[in-house]
């Protein structure tokens, strides 16, 4: 079986002293900034390449103690893939975001609204996570 593994950022900003979350808009759904990781490039790297070439966003603060790894299956010319995605969490004070071709637009959002936005079970469980964690630790 084929595996193919992704990184990306759980990005927040601060606003009214609560972190508003991006979502990038892809074709059918909305999600985390996220890719490919690439030969010779560990996960962090691959998570900050992805988001400067899908955002434009550079200046970010990483949360070191925080890293949700989910999975799921797809079917790619009739075989069945096996997807890994790893998130850190990270806070950015830009609001510009820049998108690449591969997105319709994006949404700086509020937990609740965010929870709604997103489309996959597994990316709501990641977004609560990364809620918990900012509130426990007073971030």
């Amino acid at each position: 079986m084929k595996v193919e593994r992704s990184s990306g950022f759980i990005l927040f900003r601060r606003e009214d002293n609560k972190p508003k979350f991006l979502l990038l808009e892809y074709s059918h759904y909305y999600d985390f900034p996220r890719g490919n990781i690439e030969k010779n490039e560990d996960e962090l790297l691959a998570a900050k390449r992805e988001l400067m070439e899908e955002t434009g966003i550079k200046e970010i603060k990483i949360y070191p103690f925080f890293k949700e790894v989910i999975s799921w299956f797809y079917r790619k010319e009739n075989k069945i893939v096996k997807k890994i995605a790893i998130y850190f969490l990270a806070e950015t004070e830009e609001k510009e975001v820049k998108l690449s071709f591969e997105h319709k637009g994006y949404r700086w959002s509020f937990y609740e609204e965010a929870i709604n936005l997103l489309t996959f079970e597994n990316s709501k469980k990641a977004l609560t996570k990364a809620f918990n964690f900012i509130n426990s630790m007073n971030l």
